[in-house]
């Protein structure tokens, strides 16, 4: 019943609040399946994928199924055409979206969350978020519970923002650079089975790295670990955090035909993923969040 409600409040918040809610109220979608018991803290939370129709600009949730793949397309029924990116976090550490940011074209940064009321809830927490071409949350990277970000500038620099518990950011910290030599960042969780948060990062010859988190804010991600090579093959990589239920951190690859295919994470490095399996096809008409 409360799931149900739960994903009721969702749709309301996104029609009552239009273009602002658009995305900010996925923080919900993982109350599309059933929440586990309170427990530990888990390491790596489960998100959904949004994917925004290139033709018409209107949202569809994907929300995991818990099985390796996702549930049926889910419409928003509201478009936009200044929204930029849509970023979910777990602040409680159960394992479920709570949280989103939402980062626009102008540069302005939201954070928005749906309370335990079912509530709705937004504040803009910064401006001049354009200044950055990549922006991403991994997961708690500076010692509190809160999930915090990090941003890759135009000149490849890599920045990180600390979270605070009431949805505000600190100033940002310098992390490294040259970063501008990827073509993509991602992820969300734990990759390598410590308890860190990694991420992943392709660069021009399509040869994927990993980054492995190492629990410092000065110094979040210890030097890179090569994963393999051939990875231009897709489009697009993200990262939805647990999709398969297994604890561990999964990645998601696009073919440009618009074949989608899971990668399971194994808890390990370097052997951070299981062979590619597809689960779904079409996905091509998206930009996927």
């Amino acid at each position: 019943m409360i799931i149900g409600r739960r994903r009721y409040a969702l749709r309301g918040a996104l029609v009552a609040t239009a273009v602002t809610a658009v995305m900010a109220a996925t923080a919900g979608g993982a109350f599309a399946a059933a929440r586990p018991a309170p427990g530990p803290r888990v390491d790596t939370p489960s998100f959904s994928m949004k994917g925004v129709d290139r033709e018409t600009a209107e949202p569809y949730l994907y929300f995991t199924d818990r099985e390796g793949g996702f549930e049926p397309r889910e419409h928003v029924a509201v478009g936009y055409g200044t929204f930029a990116d849509s970023i979910d976090v777990d602040d409680d550490g159960d394992g479920w979206s709570d949280g989103t940011w939402n980062l626009y074209e102008d540069g302005t940064l939201d954070h928005s969350w749906i309370d335990d009321r079912l509530a709705y809830h937004s504040e803009q927490v910064g401006t001049g978020w354009d200044v950055y071409t990549s922006v991403l949350s991994p997961g708690n990277l500076g010692g509190a519970p809160e999930a915090d970000l990090v941003a890759r500038d135009k000149k490849g620099v890599l920045w990180l923002h600390l979270a605070r518990p009431d949805g505000s950011l600190t100033a940002r910290t310098r992390v490294g650079g040259g970063w501008g030599a990827y073509t993509q960042l991602a992820g969300q969780g734990d990759l390598t089975g410590d308890g860190r948060p990694d991420i992943v990062a392709r660069d021009t010859a399509g040869v994927l790295w990993l980054h492995p988190g190492t629990g410092d804010r000065k110094a979040p991600f210890a030097p890179r670990t090569r994963i393999g090579g051939g990875w231009n093959a897709y489009d697009r990589l993200l990262s939805v955090g647990d999709l398969d239920a297994d604890g561990r951190a999964d990645l998601i690859a696009r073919e440009p035909d618009g074949d989608l295919y899971r990668y399971s994470g194994t808890g390990t490095a370097p052997g951070v993923w299981e062979k590619p399996v597809r689960i779904g096809t079409g996905f091509q008409i998206y930009d996927l969040l």
